[in-house]
């Protein structure tokens, strides 16, 4: 195996050879620089896109650029974004034109505390002047975890309409959840909450979601031939959310608590790939979804870390699912500095938000190949398939840069394209 100096060389000199650059991250500028995506891209059916952290302005200017470039360039017709699948719904209605242009924080507040307003409001302008309109998904468990009534109190709706006498369990439900959730608006906040409930309640909570989702399933055809298929076919996802979130409640403290079960989070990834699934199967004819998550979502294995694997991303399911119709584009960075979540309970969020100071990027990592390529200064995409290995076949880039911290994995089997950015500001729009 090469030593350390003469691998260094070997990626400085491919990513000299193989980096294409970019010249802007403006989405409103032309994007024929990224012409070279179209080829990672393929014929793929799903193409995600990652961040290497949340909150970060750059992050999301550069995969606004890509998501326009799918839509114009390559006709993809769905945007799929780590947002709660109920929610979606709504919001979707808005993007599509629905509504005023000033009235996204009626339609969803969370879209704007958390950033995620800009690239709505994009969206919206996008749909109604480009003649290349993007469906908007929810994939994600409500409120990131944090609550359960964005899914259950449409679910009331429903069951009103078609099930009167199952309203008085999931009331019930929502009686104990209304207890531990309130101003709670993520799932890091709600787990240590949940701890502090009586078992008794947590198991009554559990049993009654359980109860639910088992009744509808049974009672499916009762339920199609009085509220139609498709309104059964939300409704159940809903509970099926509320189920994996409740689930998520205790993986999460057991986490926190530093007893977490070998792959304990796979359940919310599971959801999410399977919701990605869920839409692709209901969209139109030809439909292709652009996806748009964290790189530990995206990546299409798991990590490679010392001890227990602590879960199998949405990447390695849908990767499992769709196979070559699959391809996952990680966003990263080769700034010294990055926006870092903090563990607060005391927050509604259940962290606080603060600049972390970073080292020099590891050799053998993304960042550090780029920088030693003289490309750290610029924008590039780069197809990571045929990247160096070592003469046993080991890929030589084997980390990449997460949050504050690095991420071990063979990155040509994790990410199909990388692309980078110099500098990473801090999303000044986030308010938690």
């Amino acid at each position: 195996m090469p030593d350390q100096r003469s691998s260094r060389e070997v990626l400085a000199e491919w990513f000299r050879g193989h980096a294409a650059p970019l010249t802007t991250l403006d989405p409103h500028r032309p994007v024929d620089d990224l012409e070279p995506l179209r080829e990672i891209v393929g014929s793929a059916r799903v193409v995600a896109v990652g961040e290497g952290a949340h909150f970060v302005e750059e992050f999301t200017r550069a995969r606004q650029r890509v998501v326009r470039f799918l839509a114009e360039r390559c006709g993809f017709t769905v945007l799929a974004l780590e947002f709660g699948f109920s929610e979606a719904f709504p919001l979707d209605r808005w993007l599509q034109g629905e509504g005023d242009d000033a009235g996204l924080a009626e339609v969803n507040p969370a879209a704007v505390t958390w950033g995620a307003g800009d690239l709505m409001r994009w969206l919206r302008h996008h749909n109604r002047t480009s003649g290349h309109p993007l469906r908007f998904a929810g994939i994600d468990v409500p409120e990131a975890g944090g609550q359960l009534r964005p899914a259950l109190d449409p679910v009331a709706g429903y069951l009103r309409e078609v099930d009167p006498d199952a309203l008085p369990v999931l009331e019930a439900a929502l009686e104990i959840s209304d207890r531990f959730l309130h101003g709670v608006a993520s799932g890091a906040a709600a787990a240590p909450r949940y701890a502090r409930l009586d078992p008794a309640e947590q198991d009554a909570l559990t049993a009654a979601l359980a109860r639910l989702l088992l009744r509808m399933r049974g009672a499916e055809p009762l339920y199609v031939a009085r509220g139609g298929q498709s309104g059964f076919d939300i409704a159940r996802r809903r509970m099926e959310a509320a189920c994996h979130t409740d689930y998520m409640y205790q993986a999460m403290n057991a986490l926190q608590s530093g007893r977490s079960s070998v792959a304990d989070l796979s359940v919310r990834e599971i959801y999410m790939a399977e919701s990605v699934r869920w839409h692709l199967d209901r969209a139109e004819p030809g439909a292709r979804v652009v996806l748009v998550a964290h790189n530990a979502h995206i990546q299409k294995t798991a990590q490679e870390p010392d001890g227990p694997v602590i879960a199998l991303p949405m990447g390695r399911h849908l990767h499992r699912m769709l196979g070559e119709d699959y391809r996952a584009v990680a966003v990263t960075h080769t700034a010294d500095h990055v926006p870092e979540m903090y563990p607060d309970d005391s927050t509604a969020a259940g962290f606080t938000l603060a600049e972390a100071r970073l080292g020099p990027p590891e050799p053998g990592g993304v960042e550090a190949a780029l920088i030693d390529a003289g490309l750290g200064d610029g924008i590039t995409l780069t197809d990571l398939r045929r990247s160096p290995r070592d003469a046993q076949g080991v890929p030589l880039l084997d980390r990449i840069r997460m949050q504050s911290s690095v991420q071990r994995v063979r990155i040509p089997a994790a990410f199909d394209a990388v692309l980078a950015v110099p500098s990473v500001t801090r999303d000044r729009s986030v308010r938690f």
